[in-house]
């Protein structure tokens, strides 16, 4: 009898719940796994953490206000939206697929909100929790004619693209602009701030506390079932890093106005479906499909529902992100979900660090591309520069980072890791 979950676990012990080949036990110190890591192509996030400082110092050097505590304190609000609708965008890609319509898909929730609030007096909690769900029946209708008619979720999305922002168009009407209550809930995401100094040290520590525990627990577990994982020292080393740059940044925040709720909700979002991605059977479920889908059909893994939830997920979190960018303007207007927001989160998936190959990636890859997104943006803006600029910037940026992917997979391929 076959079992679905067979495959994930396997590729599980072999290759680690993230789709990389986990590091050897035994007697090698931090810098000797990180030397082994680099040279067997399993960068992890260390390429866009380079970039990320390099465009910081750079930014810094011509605009002494760039890495002020207001710039960014605007920054740490202004990554949410786009990192959002990037987060949903990463669990597609991890299937090997694309979602093009993610940026429609946000602007409709915006516009569905502002709709059915302000023009239809429905409540706030309520149009909140409608546009949501409008955004994951839209990814259910998408990932069924991909998983189950068998068209090429390329074409079904660019359908989405242009099918979503006309029907957004339809609904707000003549006017094409409602504003929002600038009091209201959806207005308070990025509005409100933990002035309180302990909320952002308070969830600096919690944050690290929690990786360290959650870090040593899953290497107790691996050698208890025989099965390699990172030495005590990587942890111990990770985990300083990590405290040392979660206390600086609560520090900065504090400088200005605090702890900003949507950062807050942000990072929530980003642990939990890391979790979901890397320690449930769904999770490994999703990386066997990016490794072959024809290897887990084999295995009896229900292809088709994975595949659609998955569009559901990706769904359901441009719209949240869309919410969040309405909320950033107070309003719903008619190039919400345009310009060059659908590019700007696929391309922070990959920038930071989601193989376009599928089979590798984090949730935390959406943080790292974005943040390095809006500091080129941040920075041109600052320093006055036209917008083409940033443009050229973040494609020679997202260039490099498909290079060091391909050559990354050229290398764990050398050390029959693919």
């Amino acid at each position: 009898m076959s079992r679905p979950w067979a495959l994930p676990l396997r590729r599980n012990r072999r290759a680690g719940a993230d789709g990389r080949s986990p590091p050897r036990r035994g007697g090698q110190n931090p810098w000797q796994a990180l030397k082994r890591r680099f040279h067997s192509g399993e960068l992890g996030s260390v390429p866009v953490v380079l970039g990320l400082l390099v465009v910081w110092i750079i930014f810094e050097s011509l605009n002494s206000n760039f890495l002020s505590p207001r710039n960014l304190s605007s920054l740490s609000v202004d990554i949410v939206g786009i990192g959002m609708i990037s987060t949903g965008v990463v669990f597609v890609l991890l299937l090997g697929e694309i979602d093009l319509s993610v940026g429609s898909v946000s602007g409709l929730a915006a516009a569905a909100f502002a709709v059915l609030n302000i023009n239809q007096g429905v409540p706030e909690g309520l149009a909140l929790l409608l546009a949501v769900l409008g955004g994951t029946l839209i990814g259910a209708v998408q990932g069924f004619f991909f998983a189950k008619v068998g068209v090429p979720a390329f074409v079904v999305t660019l359908a989405g693209l242009l099918g979503w922002y006309g029907l957004m168009l339809y609904i707000l009407g003549a006017s094409g602009t409602i504003n929002i209550d600038d009091k209201g809930l959806v207005a308070q995401l990025t509005g409100f701030y933990f002035t309180n100094v302990a909320a952002a040290y308070g969830l600096a520590v919690l944050g690290t506390a929690g990786y360290f525990l959650a870090s040593y627990l899953d290497v107790r577990r691996r050698r208890a079932a025989g099965v390699p994982a990172r030495p005590l020292g990587e942890i111990t080393l990770r985990t300083g890093v990590l405290a040392a740059v979660s206390l600086a940044a609560a520090a900065v925040l504090n400088q200005f106005q605090g702890l900003p709720l949507a950062l807050l909700v942000f990072l929530v979002f980003l642990v939990g479906l890391d979790h979901v991605l890397r320690r449930t059977r769904y999770g490994r479920m999703i990386f066997a499909l990016g490794g072959s889908v024809e290897a887990a059909r084999r295995t009896g893994l229900n292809v088709a529902l994975v595949q659609i939830s998955v569009f559901m997920i990706s769904g359901t979190m441009a719209a949240i992100g869309g919410l969040f960018l309405a909320s950033r303007v107070t309003s719903a207007t008619q190039t919400s979900g345009s310009g060059n927001l659908l590019m700007d989160a696929i391309a922070a998936a990959v920038i930071g660090g989601t193989s376009m190959f599928g089979g590798r990636g984090r949730t935390w890859s959406a943080l790292l591309g974005v943040l390095v997104i809006q500091s080129i943006a941040s920075g041109v803006a600052l320093m006055g520069i036209q917008t083409a600029v940033q443009f050229m910037i973040t494609g020679g940026v997202l260039l490099v980072a498909v290079v060091i992917d391909s050559l990354s997979r050229r290398a764990q391929r050398a050390h029959g890791r693919v």
